[in-house]
């Protein structure tokens, strides 16, 4: 099995900064994203202050940073100034606030404007429909689809996934994000169905020289595992 790294966007997901500046360098990397939660798990505490750091890294990528707040009207205001941070810069606004009501207003107000954003956290078909009415097919947009979220259900996302690259189909400046994938072979069924974008952790893309190895050679380099830890830990009978 062959895959060619450059058959899908691979968006490297994490606020490790020292992770982001060696992904970085590498060439089938073609953009970044980061979230509140994956930022408090690496200890930021200053929340522009790092994205100032990392756009001093990455200034020539695709890279997004979510606004936090719940009010609309502040979720709003919070968009327009990260938006500043750089002309590379998406944002990313949930697609409903935490009740449950839909930010598709503050979506419209934000495409109509020319911001370029990233609407996150959807994982139907029918949030899909609802967000491509709120996009301004001018300006480029992402919309972030949790298909591993949606595995994690045991529903099968490659269906709502398909349907989802359908309905963004006449809006050429959207592009549809795989995110939250769990597994390597996410990234072979995202690019198998023609998904534009997938966002891998740094930790899933340790795994990618994995991708096409020989499964009797992974086999024998298993054995060799189990019998190499079995040693160093000295097991006896």
């Amino acid at each position: 099995m062959t895959f060619d790294l450059e058959s899908i966007k691979i968006f490297a997901d994490g606020a490790d900064l020292a992770g982001i500046e060696s992904l970085y360098a590498l060439p089938y990397i073609k953009g970044f994203t980061t979230n509140p939660t994956l930022m408090r798990a690496a200890g930021i505490d200053d929340y522009e202050d790092f994205a100032v750091r990392l756009l001093g890294v990455v200034s020539d990528l695709p890279i997004s940073f979510e606004v936090f707040s719940d009010d609309h009207d502040e979720m709003e205001k919070q968009a327009r100034r990260i938006a500043a941070w750089g002309d590379n810069v998406f944002v990313k606004v949930p697609v409903t606030d935490t009740h449950g009501t839909s930010t598709g207003e503050t979506q419209r107000r934000l495409a109509d404007d020319g911001v370029k954003i990233n609407v996150t956290a959807l994982m139907t078909e029918r949030q899909v429909e609802q967000v491509a009415q709120h996009l301004n097919r001018e300006v480029p947009a992402f919309v972030s689809l949790f298909a591993g979220r949606v595995a994690d259900t045991g529903r099968d996302p490659i269906p709502i996934m398909e349907a989802s690259l359908a309905v963004l189909r006449d809006q050429p400046q959207t592009e549809l994000i795989w995110a939250s994938p769990r597994e390597v072979l996410n990234i072979v069924q995202a690019a198998a169905i023609g998904c534009d974008v997938i966002t891998v952790t740094h930790d899933l893309l340790k795994k990618l020289p994995t991708l096409g190895k020989d499964l009797e050679q992974f086999s024998l380099e298993t054995v060799q595992m189990f019998r190499d830890d079995a040693v160093a830990a000295g097991y006896d009978f």
